[in-house]
């Protein structure tokens, strides 16, 4: 059994290392798991939604919560600037900290 083990990591050595090859090859993918984890959790606790608009609203509004959680800006303060209330400094638009993330 070990054997078998041994020569399936061998034939499979070159996409194991490749992540030597390009760093910005994450080393696995909880990242994406915990992005989608709450959407899950809250779908089986409510039975989803009742309309595609309903559905629509969710999605964008998760993505927006899991976008300014990955740039640590809070939600709601992001929320409070782009309906004019209360944020000091204002936030700049999302695309505009992400590519500052990204070149960082």
């Amino acid at each position: 059994m070990l054997d078998r083990l041994l020569a399936r990591l061998h034939r499979r050595k070159h996409e194991l290392l490749r992540v030597l090859e390009r760093p910005e090859i994450p080393l696995h993918t909880n990242g994406s798991e915990n992005d989608i984890r709450a959407f899950v959790t809250k779908r089986k606790i409510s039975g989803g939604t009742v309309s595609e608009a309903g559905k629509n609203a969710r999605d964008v509004l998760l993505g927006l919560m899991k976008t300014c959680i990955k740039l640590d800006i809070s939600f709601f303060r992001y929320l409070d600037d782009r309906l004019g209330i209360h944020a000091q400094p204002p936030i700049p638009p999302l695309a505009d900290l992400v590519r500052q993330a990204a070149q960082a």
